[in-house]
């Protein structure tokens, strides 16, 4: 199931509205975080990552802050966030949207004073853009609905050509960057490959994993090993370069699943919410938090459990560092999860005025920080707007 990137309904929070929480089961969780090189489960062994070493920082408690940025159309959102330095940023979404019709692509770019709008008209597309992803050299790169692929030319975002622009049944639903300059996107072709890679200039789609499944994974990450993973509610999967490596679905009743973080092969976490068997109208998701341990999926126990987790992001070294979300009981915060020894802790971010969902996040190379990006509202009207912390 692809990412919902507004939950419907949720109007007037409040008691009385028979939650259900996300069925949990603690999981055991260990392992050194230490800072040398690690070896995947391919042979494979890499150390470093790009973007410089964040550990100074990891596990520490971050004091988070409301950034001012320009407004959008109502409903604005922001749907993905990459950073290639402190003071080079991007952030994209969505604007106008009105229930079920599509808005229009919205832009931000960060300059290391204010975010600011980049112009997308010349593009003339519609609806959103799903992500975003950078490297340390200020090259980005962003995909949008109707499997539209932008690049970023140092001023404003220009379309790129691949194999399978513009066919029937492609579409783009996630990008990352490795530390060779690659870029790696999540989607799905015709012949029903399910990862474009690029690289010189090149783009080539690597063949389907051996499962042969239908499903189109919503996102796309790439390790500090080198390992490229797609995920989904029905579909986790590695690319070592050579072969597909499978996992079993990590499943649910109703899910979404917003992000993984592969620390070793034995050591996998995933976020997402899932809504359940139903319930009364307002219902919000559960929370799910799930690791993988070399064997199977284990449900974790939250620090909260009404809301969702919609971002997960490594220390700078591979291992488990912060992810965002958004609690149910306290939606004028956005409600973190820190990673702490050997456990995820609860860190809220500012207080606002209004509601705060957070959608994307990211770490801001060699300095420690992060950029959180969302939206102000949880329902696909106006007015919400967009919403920026760090």
């Amino acid at each position: 199931m692809r990412r919902r990137r507004f939950i419907t309904g949720l109007v007037g929070a409040g008691a009385g509205l028979g939650l259900t929480s996300a069925s949990a089961r603690a999981a055991t969780v260990g392992g050194d975080r230490s800072t040398g090189p690690r070896t995947t489960g391919a042979g494979r062994t890499h150390a470093g990552t790009t973007g410089g070493v964040r550990s100074a920082t990891a596990g520490e408690p971050h004091v988070w802050q409301t950034v001012p940025a320009p407004g959008g159309t109502p409903a604005a959102q922001l749907i993905g966030v990459a950073a290639a330095g402190p003071d080079l940023a991007w952030a994209v979404g969505e604007e106008g949207r009105n229930g079920g019709n599509a808005g229009t692509p919205l832009a931000l770019v960060w300059d290391g004073t204010t975010w600011t709008r980049a112009g997308l008209a010349h593009l003339g597309l519609t609806g959103g853009l799903r992500s975003v992803a950078a490297d340390p050299t200020g090259r980005a790169w962003a995909v949008g609905s109707g499997a539209h692929l932008l690049s970023w030319d140092g001023t404003t975002w220009q379309e790129a050509g691949f194999p399978g622009r513009g066919t029937s049944g492609t579409t783009l639903t996630g990008v990352a960057t490795d530390a060779d300059g690659g870029v790696w996107l999540s989607g799905r072709n015709g012949a029903g490959s399910v990862l474009l890679h690029g690289a010189d200039g090149e783009w080539s789609w690597i063949a389907p994993p051996p499962s042969g499944t239908t499903v189109t994974p919503s996102g796309v990450r790439v390790t500090v090993h080198g390992d490229v993973w797609v995920y989904d509610s029905a579909l986790v999967a590695r690319w070592d370069g050579s072969a597909w490596t499978e996992l079993p679905a990590p499943g649910g009743l109703r899910p979404a699943v917003t992000g993984l973080l592969p620390v070793t092969a034995d050591d996998i976490w995933l976020t997402g919410y899932d809504y359940g068997v139903g319930g009364p109208p307002g219902k919000p998701p559960g929370v799910t938090l799930k690791h993988w341990d070399g064997t199977a999926w284990n449900s974790v126990t939250a620090p909260f459990t009404a809301g969702m987790l919609t971002a997960i992001v490594d220390d700078g070294q591979g291992g488990p560092d912060r992810i965002a979300g958004w609690d149910f009981w306290d939606q004028t915060r956005a409600h973190y999860l820190r990673w702490q020894d050997g456990g995820w802790v609860s860190e809220r971010g500012a207080t606002a005025t209004t509601s705060v969902l957070p959608e994307a996040l990211a770490a801001v190379p060699g300095t420690g920080g992060y950029w959180s990006v969302g939206t102000t509202s949880f329902s696909p009207y106006p007015p919400a707007q967009v919403y920026i912390e760090r």
